[in-house]
């Protein structure tokens, strides 16, 4: 099977680095890819946003299944248009990608259909939404309502945070994502990402991971699109994944077909473990960055035939298997992320793959045969071990060989699992 798979980061490195494992693998391409990916795909120079250009690139290449990594292009369309022209391909269309490309319309299905989550309200105007904050008071969440890159939300403690995050919103901040503004209720507790695919009708569960959304250690400091990330999630006990299904992922399915919309792909459900069980902070239509590094790090079965079966619905027969064990991955970023950073400052040294451990690439590119650092969050230092605390050790070594003079990273990832193993 020829594959062609959309995206750039380290999220696509990852699925980049499992599906060409596959067996059924003939041939996978990579759009636009980075010199990471470049080692298991063939990088081709395509318009992701050029949706004819993408399907008639497949038609004369011999593509005949798609895997589309990032939110934009399928909040875009490009599903759409692929399986109009008779591609398979892994990922929702445009109208069920909203569940990512507007937090108001997840918040809503979750209300018609009792989907758990926080109290809500939706606001397309500054003055009514700070009016609310006002009545409301603080801990509260600001929620710019379209796709913003994972910065668009504000959990403010006080007020004062609350009305200012507002006003970054309708001032513009976000751009179009920023036209209407979702205010809900805090929710106290523990956050848990759980991954799930999904054929329309059929949910098969993958598994849990945590993420570290703040750029400093102890969890200080503006979210950022994430610092590191480990799987399993300790917190996402057998117990805690039959309710998520139960109460939050069957829901989902069943009102998105209901209401026309069936779901394919892969349900990214960020969750909050508070008192009453799992609550909904948010759904992503794609895998996490970086919680996809370390999923792919644990996953044994065969990725391309998980993916194709969710692409063409016969997820009721398909199975996952994982490594009894912790994956960990370090985020490398730019010195100044998530705010302004240099670019294109030189990367010398990235130690070689290990038997269990492997550096993935996500904001690098060749300039002039020197590899370069492009993004906010550039490599993913990744190890696999028994233990959580075996696993952080051994990611920070990886990360401690990478030769990079403007990177930075957080110490402490992986710090929830590793206090809980010493309790």
């Amino acid at each position: 099977m020829k594959v062609l798979l959309i995206g750039s980061g380290g999220r696509e490195h990852a699925l980049a680095w499992k599906l060409a494992q596959s067996p059924r693998l003939t041939a996978l391409f990579a759009a636009p890819g980075n010199p990471g990916m470049a080692e298991c795909a063939t990088l081709v120079a395509l318009d992701v946003d050029n949706h004819a250009a993408v399907s008639a690139f497949c038609r004369d290449n011999g593509v005949s299944f798609v895997v589309v990594g990032p939110e934009a292009p399928l909040v875009a369309g490009l599903a759409d248009r692929l399986r109009a022209d008779g591609i398979a391909v892994f990922g929702p269309s445009a109208a069920a990608a909203q569940l990512e490309g507007s937090k108001g319309f997840t918040k809503d299905l979750c209300a018609k259909y009792a989907i758990p989550t926080g109290a809500y309200r939706r606001f397309s105007d500054a003055a009514s939404a700070k009016a609310y904050v006002m009545e409301q008071g603080a801990p509260i969440v600001i929620k710019a309502d379209g796709l913003a890159a994972g910065k668009g939300v504000t959990v403010a403690m006080t007020v004062d945070e609350a009305l200012s995050a507002i006003a970054d919103c309708f001032d513009g901040a976000f751009g179009a994502a920023g036209a209407e503004v979702v205010v809900e209720a805090f929710l106290d507790g523990e956050e848990a990402s759980f991954f799930c695919l999904c054929d329309g009708k059929n949910a098969l569960p993958l598994a849990s991971a945590q993420d570290h959304k703040r750029v400093g250690d102890g969890d200080t400091g503006p979210n950022t699109g994430g610092m590191g990330a480990y799987s399993p999630a300790p917190v996402m006990t057998a117990e805690m994944v039959e309710r998520t299904m139960k109460e939050i992922i069957e829901p989902t399915i069943y009102g998105m077909a209901a209401d026309g919309h069936p779901f394919t792909g892969v349900l990214f459900a960020g969750l909050m473990i508070t008192k009453k069980g799992p609550e909904l902070i948010e759904y992503n239509v794609r895998f996490g960055d970086p919680e996809c590094q370390v999923l792919m790090m644990r996953l044994e079965s065969d990725l391309l035939e998980l993916l194709h079966a969710a692409a063409t619905g016969s997820l009721d027969t398909a199975c996952a298997t994982w490594k009894d064990e912790t994956a960990l991955t370090v985020v490398l970023a730019s010195k100044g992320y998530p705010g302004a950073y240099e670019k294109n400052t030189p990367i010398a040294f990235i130690p070689a793959d290990g038997d269990t451990t492997k550096v993935f690439h996500a904001g690098t590119a060749l300039k002039d045969g020197e590899l370069v650092a492009t993004g906010g969050r550039v490599l993913n230092a990744t190890a696999v071990a028994p233990t959580v605390a075996e696993a952080q050790a051994r990611a920070y070594a990886l990360a401690d060989q990478v030769k990079w003079q403007n990177g930075f990273c957080r110490r402490d990832i992986g710090w929830r699992a590793v206090d809980r193993d010493r309790a």
